[in-house]
């Protein structure tokens, strides 16, 4: 019998997000359409219903963040997918999931704004909402991907990180991203990790749904099964009934914190490339990285010994990472597209030991590598 080869499928990036989520064992989504994440919405609506989940098209933007922290809370593992503005009006309910420690991944296809914007054309412009777009002390996990197929994994890796954490992940992509297709081989289930949330070894009698079992991260009953769950936005003490007691508010952001802070090994993920004896590093992600790429190759071939760092994380921002290198490599390029945004935490990790250049277009355009290879060179 002649053996069939495995060519892999022709997918877009969209296309990858939904398909790890479906993966990842997502049975709910909720939100509305938007460019460029609309894809989303439209591959979950058809494929939901095929394995028992529920799809939902929510009058707004807030009401598809509000819909899914309620099918979170039942024991569905929620997703929805937004743009620009969108990803704006989600922020009141994404600060709630995270006080009230409801996990769920929130898709951002970045697109150019502010306001409408540019609909259609690429920007990496909300890395900073992303950190502080919902108000207070919060930590946040955001993680970006630099191709098709590495959206699938990391839509993956976002449920994961979820479910371990009990708090919102954000897949943070852009237009490029979301709109590419690739070539892929996707892996098999079974091939990859899919975490469960941690359920009460207690009775209904014995259970706080805010009690630290001593790991940060409190076990997590879902509704309709028989536990009695208190969910507020207010700070509350381990029964999930308000208290606005001095102890108890430190206590409860402090653990908010810790619970993402003392497992950053787990959390943050990076890729580096050609650093091993590079002078110059180029720090870029998501599509950027490409074109990133690309320049190391084109320096290198030209004498300069450029490397990459790409965070495939970027909250919590891989400072410690970076300042492996800052000793050796003086000069650090940061293209991005945006006014500068990530450039500012790597001047902060440099801590002025590496002399930091931005590189920024804001024009809807891709930056490209030649750009980059000029501005490496201005700056050596």
């Amino acid at each position: 019998m002649t053996e069939v080869k495995d060519f892999g499928r022709l997918m877009q990036g969209n296309e990858a997000c939904a398909e790890g989520a479906l993966a990842a064992g997502t049975k709910f989504f909720a939100g509305y359409p938007i460019t460029p994440s609309t894809e989303i919405a439209e591959i979950l609506a058809e494929k939901l219903p095929q394995v028992g989940g529920k799809f939902i098209q929510m009058e707004d933007e807030i009401g598809g963040m509000a819909a899914v922290i309620g099918a979170s809370l039942t024991g569905l593992k929620s997703i929805t997918a937004t743009s620009g503005p969108g990803f704006s009006l989600k922020q009141e309910n994404l600060g709630f999931a995270v006080m009230a420690e409801v996990p769920c991944v929130v898709v951002n296809v970045q697109r150019g704004g502010p306001s409408t914007g540019v609909p259609t054309s690429p920007a990496q412009g909300d890395v900073m909402q992303a950190r502080w777009g919902t108000h207070g002390d919060h930590p946040i996990i955001a993680l970006t991907p630099v191709s098709v197929k590495e959206t699938y994994e990391l839509t993956i890796k976002a449920f994961n990180l979820s479910e371990k954490f009990r708090t919102p992940v954000i897949l943070l992509m852009d237009e490029v991203i979301g709109h590419m297709r690739e070539r892929v081989q996707l892996p098999k289930q079974g091939e990859f990790e899919v975490v469960e949330r941690k359920k009460p070894q207690v009775g209904p009698e014995q259970y706080y749904p805010y009690r630290d079992d001593g790991t940060g991260v409190p076990p997590m009953a879902s509704f309709g099964e028989g536990y009695r769950h208190h969910v507020t936005g207010l700070v509350h003490d381990e029964t999930g009934f308000p208290s606005n007691k001095p102890e108890m508010v430190k206590k409860v952001l402090d653990r908010l914190h810790k619970k993402i802070s003392d497992h950053l090994d787990e959390i943050i993920m990076a890729e580096e490339t050609n650093l091993e004896d590079a002078e110059v590093m180029i720090f870029a992600y998501g599509s950027v990285a490409r074109s990133a790429k690309k320049a190391v190759n084109i320096l290198r071939k030209n004498g300069v010994k450029a490397g990459l760092f790409r965070p495939i994380t970027i909250w919590p921002f891989p400072s410690t990472k970076l300042q492996e290198h800052f000793n050796r490599i003086k000069k650090v390029v940061v293209p991005e597209m945006n006014m500068g945004q990530l450039v500012g935490e790597v001047e902060r990790a440099a801590a002025g030991k590496s002399i930091v250049t931005p590189l920024n277009r804001y024009d809807g355009e891709l930056i490209t590598p030649v750009e980059i290879v000029e501005k490496v060179q201005e700056v050596l």
